[in-house]
Parts: structure tokens; sequence; C-alpha cells
């Protein structure tokens, strides 16, 4: 139990049987619809951390170690987007009973596209955080692939990234610390796999069959997933999506803005609620 912005909060972890095993999922809260979250490349459920602390008291929220990441890392591959899809699939009917939202965060956003195109039971929205947008950008070469798969190869590579990369504004010394301890946490087959493979993937035809409510939040001085390329790689394949930019952010945008995430999150479910 934890005491965030003076509310109360409890989750309570549950195994939930996939492939090769099982996953440890945070369940918390019981006013619906739910909220699922699905973290970054890198990240693990407590990327969320802020974002939760600042969500309404009793909020249900669904939010777990991907396959290849934290308490997760001892899962076999394959570590593709189609098995974290599957993954995400198998958590939210498991743990899930009644309307819920997708959320995911760059890698997670486009793991989230996936599910949100197969039009599961109960999918009232999906709120994509600074996603991997659906068409890979012109600047996904196999150089920069290659680059980028180094970048969590060691606590000097991590912190390089975070202070050039990933973040635009400073980290508080505890959420640095977790962002930096989750990076260094998988194995070298599902730390590679996202960025020399899932980044350059096309799933446009994926998008294009996403039908519930759609916001997406970008960051200002995102370097990685910048507003422009979300404009022109993700829009016109989830045209009725609608987007906002969130002021002076990096792509951490859970750990730097989580404030503004939760309000976005409270102003989602809001109009869905309508």
């Amino acid at each position: 139990m934890a005491d965030r912005k003076g509310a109360k909060m409890m989750e309570m972890t549950m195994r939930v049987p996939v492939a090769g095993g099982s996953l440890d999922v945070r369940v918390g809260g019981d006013a619906g619809p739910a909220l699922v979250f699905a973290h970054y490349w890198g990240g693990s459920a407590d990327t969320w951390n802020g974002v939760i602390g600042h969500l309404p008291p009793g909020q249900a929220t669904v939010r777990f170690d991907q396959r290849g990441w934290g308490t997760s890392r001892a899962l076999p591959g394959p570590y593709h987007l189609d098995q974290l899809a599957e993954d995400l699939v198998r958590v939210i009917e498991a743990r899930v009973s009644g309307p819920f939202v997708l959320v995911g965060h760059s890698m997670g956003g486009k793991a989230s596209q996936l599910v949100a195109a197969r039009r599961p039971a109960g999918l009232a929205g999906l709120v994509l955080v600074a996603p991997a947008p659906p068409q890979p950008p012109a600047m996904l070469t196999e150089e920069y692939r290659q680059g980028l798969s180094h970048a969590y190869d060691s606590a000097e590579t991590v912190a390089h990234a975070l202070d050039h990369v990933l973040t635009a504004t400073p980290l508080p010394e505890t959420v640095r610390a977790t962002a930096e301890r989750d990076s260094l946490a998988s194995g070298t087959e599902a730390r590679q796999e996202w960025p020399l493979h899932g980044i350059a993937r096309d799933i446009t035809d994926a998008a294009r069959r996403i039908e519930v409510r759609v916001t997406v939040l970008a960051a200002e001085n995102d370097v990685v997933e910048p507003p422009h390329i979300l404009r022109e790689h993700l829009l016109p394949h989830i045209p009725h999506a609608t987007l906002t930019t969130v002021p002076d952010a990096g792509h951490l945008l859970p750990a730097e803005a989580p404030g503004a995430v939760a309000r976005a999150l409270g102003d989602f479910l809001t109009a869905i609620q309508r």
C-alpha cells in the first residue's frame, strides 16, 4: 500500500497464465471503466506509478511487466509485437470483467493498437501516450536501429539515453532510479527485439480497423516520437483519433508529466461515459 497525493491506494498482485508461464498482474480499484496499461521499451509496470498516483481514488487499474522485462524477464520468447499483444489480451480476459480503456506508451502503444484492432469485447477506448506510430517513418534506418539496440547495454548507456534521448526535463531521483533499473532488467533477446524489428514493423492495416474512440498524447520535446511524426504516420491511419501535445515534456511522458497524463485519462473517461 502506498500513500500518493494523500489517497490510500491498494493493489493486489495476481498470476495470469500466458504462453510459456505466467505474468504478475497488479490490479487496483473497482471504479470502471478500467485502465489497462502497457509500458514502453525499457519500462515496467512501475512506469505508471506517478500517473496512477494522480488518478481519483478507486479508479480501476491493471498493469504488469511485459514479457522479457522486470518480473516477466524469465518468460521465454518470442518477444515480438504479436506476442506482446497476445499477452495483453490474456491479461484483459483474466483480470477485466467490464468496460476498459487501453493505455499504451511507446512500444506498449503499438502493441495496444494491435489489440484494439481485434475489437475485443469491453474495449471502450484507446489512449496512446507518445506511441510508436503504425507506419514506420523513414528515419528508422538499419543504422539507426542497430544503434538503438545498444541503448540499454550498460548503466552508462542507460544514463546517456535518459539524459539525451528519452527525457526533456530532469526526473525526480526516485523516478529516475526506477527508469534506470527497468532499462537494465531484460534479457538480450527481449531487449533487442523492439529496436531491431518491432519499431520498424508496419501495422497500418491493423490500425485502420480500430473503431473505438482514440486519443493521442504527444510530447512537445519528444525526439523519439515527435508530434509531427505522429501527425504524419499515425493520424492518417486512425483518422478519428485526436492528438493533444503536452508542453515541455519528452518521450517519457508518464514519468515527466504524470499529472498531465492522468488529467487526460480523466477527461477521456468522462467523454466515453457521456
